[in-house]
Order: C-alpha cells, then sequence, then structure tokens
C-alpha cells in the first residue's frame, strides 16, 4: 500500500480565519480562536490520519510588522513554515486584496505547491468573490484560488481532497495516535489565555502570557495552577477587578473550557504576578515557551 504524509503549513494575516480553519480541517480545537488580532503566538501541529495518509497541518502566528521581540520570534516560525512545508495553505479575507509584495515573493520562490484559501466568502457578494479570484490567480498563475468559509465549512473537503493529492509519498511522521506536537500544559494556558481575550479590551489582552505552575491528575479531578503574567501595575488592578470579580470571571470561563477539552472534572487556582517588558525581554521570552535569537 502507498502511504501520503507531509506538512501542509498554514499561513495569513492576523484574522484571516487561519485557526478556524486549522481546527476544523484537523476536527480537533487545537488552536484558539478569538475575535482579536495576533491571537495565535506559536506554531501548532495538528496531525489527521487516514489508512493511507498523514497530514500534518501547522498553524503559524499571523504575519505582522514586529513591534516586540515577542513579534521578532512569532515571525521566525512563518520562515520555518516556508522552509518545511510540503503544501503552503495561504489565507486571505475575501474582503483584503493586498498582500506585501514580500510575501508574495516568498511563496513565488518557496516553489512549494500552493492551495490559496479566499476565506469568509459568506461575508461578501458573490461578484466580489469573482473579482477577488480573478485577482489572485493574476498574482499566483497556476495555483488553485479556492473561495472557502471556515465558519460554515464550506469547500473544506474540496480543500482536504486536493492537499491528498499534494502530499508526497512517505511514510507518517508521527504514531497514528498522535494529535499534536504539544504537550497539556499548553492547550491549558491557551485556553486561559482565550478567555482573557475574549474578556478584556485594548491593551491588557496582548500583555498577557500565561504559565502552568502545576497539572495534577488526582483521578477524580486534575488540579492546576497557573500565573498570568502582565507588563504593569495597573493592568494587574485591572484584571483582578473589583473585589477580584475580573480574574474570578476569567477563572470560571477557563475551567469551563478545560474541561470541556480533557472531559475530565477541574480545579483551577490563578493568580497574577507583573513582568515588566518580557515581551522585549529575551530571558523571559525563552522561559515562557518562544525560540530565542541565542539559538542560532
Amino acid at each position: 500500500m502507498t502511504h501520503k504524509a507531509g506538512y501542509v503549513n498554514i499561513i495569513g494575516k492576523p484574522n484571516a480565519g487561519k485557526s478556524t480553519i486549522m481546527n476544523a480541517l484537523t476536527g480537533e480545537p487545537v488552536a484558539i480562536v478569538t475575535p482579536k488580532a495576533q491571537t495565535t503566538r506559536h506554531r501548532i501541529l495538528g496531525v489527521v490520519n487516514g489508512p493511507d495518509h498523514q497530514i500534518i497541518y501547522s498553524d503559524t502566528p499571523g504575519i505582522m510588522e514586529p513591534g516586540y521581540m515577542l513579534h521578532k520570534l512569532m515571525m521566525r516560525s512563518i520562515d520555518e513554515a516556508f522552509e518545511d512545508a510540503d503544501v503552503l495553505l495561504v489565507i486571505q479575507e475575501a474582503q483584503d486584496n493586498h498582500m506585501k509584495e514580500e510575501v508574495v515573493q516568498k511563496i513565488k520562490e518557496s516553489g512549494k505547491p500552493l492551495l490559496f484559501l479566499l476565506n469568509k466568502i459568506d461575508l461578501c457578494a458573490q461578484e466580489l468573490v469573482a473579482q477577488r479570484i480573478s485577482h489572485w490567480e493574476e498574482i499566483f498563475p497556476g495555483s488553485r484560488i479556492i473561495p472557502v468559509s471556515a465558519l460554515h465549512k464550506f469547500n473544506l473537503d474540496l480543500v482536504e481532497a486536493l492537499i491528498l493529492q499534494a502530499l508526497p509519498l512517505s511514510p507518517p511522521y508521527y504514531d497514528k495516535d498522535t494529535l499534536t506536537d504539544k504537550p497539556m500544559r499548553f492547550f491549558v494556558s491557551e485556553l486561559i489565555r482565550e478567555k482573557i481575550l475574549i474578556r478584556f479590551r485594548k491593551e491588557i489582552p496582548y500583555s498577557v502570557e500565561v504559565e502552568v505552575d502545576e497539572y495534577k491528575d488526582t483521578g477524580d479531578m486534575v488540579r492546576i495552577r497557573a500565573t498570568v503574567f502582565v507588563e504593569r501595575e495597573s493592568q494587574r488592578k485591572i484584571m483582578i477587578g473589583t473585589q477580584g470579580k475580573a480574574i474570578k470571571g476569567v477563572g470560571i470561563d477557563a475551567r469551563k473550557a478545560i474541561e470541556k477539552f480533557i472531559e475530565q472534572k477541574v480545579f483551577l487556582d490563578l493568580s497574577i504576578k507583573v513582568s515588566k517588558d518580557w515581551r522585549n525581554d529575551e530571558r523571559k521570552l525563552k522561559r515562557f515557551g518562544y525560540q530565542s535569537d541565542s539559538s542560532d
């Protein structure tokens, strides 16, 4: 029996719907989804196994101009995605017809099979979608431009079929029961961060990092201690809220999401600490799991 396997690396701007598409294609909530840009900070793998194939989806942070060292390290994962991709899955909002020339050139120069997905077509008139398809066909001649709706899973079955056609012959890279490359603590921290992104506005969500200090399965429940780091004392006070109501609300929402994810009862203990300027501190970024420049 011939077997296909390979990396399908997902690239696009913040808010293009990359994580929603990733979750729909894998059938698992491996990437957190919020209405806010810059939700994805780490490269996350989602593995889909079939009897004769293994598709390794890789969701990357949204392409942006780095404002902090954090963003610079996030963008490095996109460079890696160009290098090790077997198939490039580029996501673009249907209403957005602009892509930086340097990104266009990177895609073309990669020489990788390209599937270009026009997402959120449910928010556009059919005439506009047709115009956008023609526009991107001119920029990427010979590539498939596919209108999709991640929210309604429209055309994602076609996307998967085209991916399977493009994958190289290869034995599986991961064991057949592997769903992702990340440990459970990572998903717990991401679910907590997701609830912070949803609950708070403006600068606070982007100044937040979450670290899981303890994850202990006692049999009848999982006990989790986690620390939320912010950059300033004023942010800590806002997150705590009047009489602790704000952080309590985050804890309740996060606990419910974690229980649904791991299918076990959870006791969640959250604390908040100030870590000044952590987004520009290489040592702190390495502690939080971001690849350091010093590793070059």
